[in-house]
């Protein structure tokens, strides 16, 4: 009896691996994607047209020679043919968004477009640039910043070819080139900020790579649109810290906002404390407001022990005691006077 074998289940590193190997797929594929768009041209239907035109004119003229099998009517017409294919080639057509370098002989002649063109054949070399804003990825880099936190960081580039004469001419590869640049100032500009000003400026890391790239690739017939920050990938303990100190964040904020409302509570306890003070009447119809709110449930009993007008006066028993304090001291009799010395008593006293 045998069994199947059957498979783990997969770990967070295998997890980790498998959506590692699919970006650097996913990043293998846009490039891939990108070089067919730039095969991508307008149909030009001239030099077919041409074509047509020549060789319809080489069976008018040689025609009856071909047909009688004559070897100069064969070569007409093959040469109507191919002098309609050379012809043919030399109409062109470039895009709205495409400009044509036209080599002459292998030197730099001139840009033509968008539009109909012509080009000497066997001489002229052409080379389409477009002129469209691009989209170049920064792949993801690995930096540390300022202050020692490793983080995983990728972008993305808007350019436009502004010169295609500089941007063919000067630079092998000019999306090769200034991408290489854009991940070398990524770089640097992550290892002079601190992980609080790359989470929170994210817009200032943009534009100080943009900065750094232009200043690089000036002269190269490129403009730089924009350079925006797409992902910031931090290590996993390091989140883990990050989440715990702002839940404590929070939860102080919370205790700050329940403080003060315990505070504005009490102050209004007071204030609503003097006023009924002040005013004998307001603590006894407060008493009633609460029955009258305790009196809509049957199920509740509401027993007073003392009526409010008791506990009023047995408040005034103090005042009334002191009041009655007073007024004995008021009526006793003041203690009699002594009567004057005689002489013989002060005599004795001296």
């Amino acid at each position: 009896m045998s069994f199947l074998p059957v498979n783990p289940e997969p770990s967070e590193t295998d997890l980790a691996e498998v959506f590692k190997q699919a970006r650097a797929a996913r990043g293998r594929a846009v490039p891939a994607k990108r070089a067919s768009e730039d095969l991508m041209r307008v149909s030009n239907p001239i030099p077919f047209l041409v074509f047509l035109a020549f060789a319809a004119a080489g069976w008018f003229m040689f025609g009856a020679g071909v047909q009688a099998g004559s070897g100069a009517g064969v070569g007409g017409f093959l040469g109507s043919m191919f002098l309609g294919w050379v012809i043919g080639s030399t109409f062109r057509i470039a895009a709205q968004w495409e400009k044509a370098l036209i080599f002459r002989l292998g030197k730099f002649h001139t840009i033509k477009g968008p539009g109909p063109f012509f080009m000497i054949p066997f001489v002229d070399a052409m080379r389409t640039v477009d002129t469209r804003i691009t989209t170049l990825d920064i792949p993801r880099q690995q930096a540390i910043t300022s202050d020692n936190v490793p983080v995983s960081i990728d972008g993305v580039i808007f350019l436009k070819v502004s010169n295609p004469a500089d941007a063919v001419i000067r630079v092998q590869e000019y999306r090769h080139a200034i991408r290489q640049y854009a991940q070398t100032a990524l770089r640097d500009v992550i290892g002079n900020m601190t992980l609080d000003q790359i989470l929170t400026d994210r817009e200032v890391v943009g534009e100080k790579i943009q900065r750094l790239v232009e200043s690089e690739t000036d002269g190269w017939g490129l403009e730089v649109a924009a350079i925006r920050i797409q992902d910031i990938e931090l290590p996993e303990d390091l989140k883990r810290v990050m989440a715990r100190q702002a839940a404590a964040e929070r939860e102080k904020r919370a205790n700050i906002t329940k403080s003060e409302g315990d505070r504005e509570a009490a102050s209004n306890l007071a204030a609503a404390a003097m006023t009924m003070a002040e005013s004998p009447g307001a603590l006894q119809l407060r008493t009633l407001q609460t029955l009258d709110g305790l009196g809509q449930s049957s199920s509740n009993t509401v027993v007073l022990a003392l009526p409010v007008e008791v506990m009023n006066a047995l408040k005034a028993v103090p005042d009334f005691a002191e009041a009655l304090g007073g007024a004995k001291a008021l009526k006793a009799p003041a203690p009699p006077l002594s009567a004057p010395a005689t002489q013989a008593e002060r005599e004795v006293s001296s």
